[in-house]
């Protein structure tokens, strides 16, 4: 049966955003707006796309490598991966201030960073409607453009409500199974609290395992019994995977999302990066999920 696929051409974020980190952090120790905004590093795909979005790009010295969306981005500095930080490649900028997304790290490497004089804000990140426009506003106050990011919000608001409205007629939910990575024959699913969960929910699915928080290694018994109808993956992020080894797999192909072959696979930093695309991300998920039974 024909297989299910969306691509989006692009820069894999890859396993880096499917791992948010739940850390603890003192990292903005009470800091709110940058005194003096003129020479920013942003870490984190979502918190680069939210400057972009809001025309204050001018703002921006560097960024992180997850940080690969719009294009423009790409012609500022990388300071690294956004998880494995060196402090002196964050500083070799000379920043007046560090913009970064909850879970950059290590947690080293952000102790040092805090202990300079450069203003650290850090952003939460939560997997909903609600996250998306909380970090809206917060990096339009780090900047000092809190009427420019209600805006933001407020238009980002009505686009999220009308994407996830898209699915709310639907009766029969597929269940989906997120993997994150195939090694050995072993699946790395997403379970609670994750961007992943959050994305299919948002799009009007179920997911198909619950049972745990984050990113585990699962059974293979606990496949069949979470009895998927479609698989969810990423393109290019880690070792690849193809569809031929992917329903290969005893799991997998005692599923209903084996039998029918039924994947999608999009870009990770569109599908899991919780910024100003999400909405899009969500009407296409549920396209490839629900066909025409998506309304407009």
């Amino acid at each position: 049966m024909r297989c299910f696929s969306r691509i989006i051409v692009g820069p894999a974020i890859g396993l880096s955003l499917a791992f948010a980190a739940l850390l603890p952090s003192n990292a903005s120790e009470g800091t709110a707006v940058f005194a003096d905004p003129s020479r920013i590093a942003a870490i984190g795909g979502s918190i680069t796309e939210i400057v972009y979005a809001l025309g204050e790009e001018k703002h921006l010295v560097a960024r992180d490598s997850t940080s690969n969306y719009p294009k423009a981005a790409l012609d500022l500095p990388d300071v690294g991966y956004m998880r494995q930080l060196s402090p002196e490649g964050v500083l070799s900028v000379n920043p007046t201030g560090i913009l970064a997304l909850h879970g950059s790290g290590p947690r080293e490497a952000v102790d040092v960073l805090n202990k300079t004089s450069i203003p650290f804000i850090e952003v939460p990140e939560h997997y909903s409607h609600e996250g998306i426009l909380e970090k809206v506003r917060i990096v339009g106050k780090a900047l000092g453009v809190d009427a420019k990011a209600e805006v933001l919000a407020k238009a980002l608001d009505a686009k999220l409500s009308a994407a996830e409205q898209q699915t709310a007629s639907i009766k029969e939910r597929k269940r989906i199974l997120f993997v994150l990575s195939m090694q050995g024959g072993k699946i790395l699913a997403a379970g609670r609290e994750t961007a992943a969960d959050g994305i299919i929910k948002l799009a009007g699915g179920v997911n198909a395992v619950e049972g745990f928080s984050g990113y585990k290694q699962i059974s293979d018994e606990a496949i069949i019994t979470a009895g998927p109808d479609v698989i969810l993956m990423m393109n290019n992020a880690g070792p690849a995977v193809s569809d031929d080894e992917l329903f290969a797999n005893p799991s997998i192909a005692s599923t209903p999302a084996g039998a029918a072959r039924k994947l999608i696979r999009m870009d990770g930093g569109y599908l899991l990066g919780f910024g100003p695309r999400t909405a899009d991300a969500i009407h296409d998920l549920a396209v490839s999920l629900y066909g025409g039974q998506v309304t407009d």
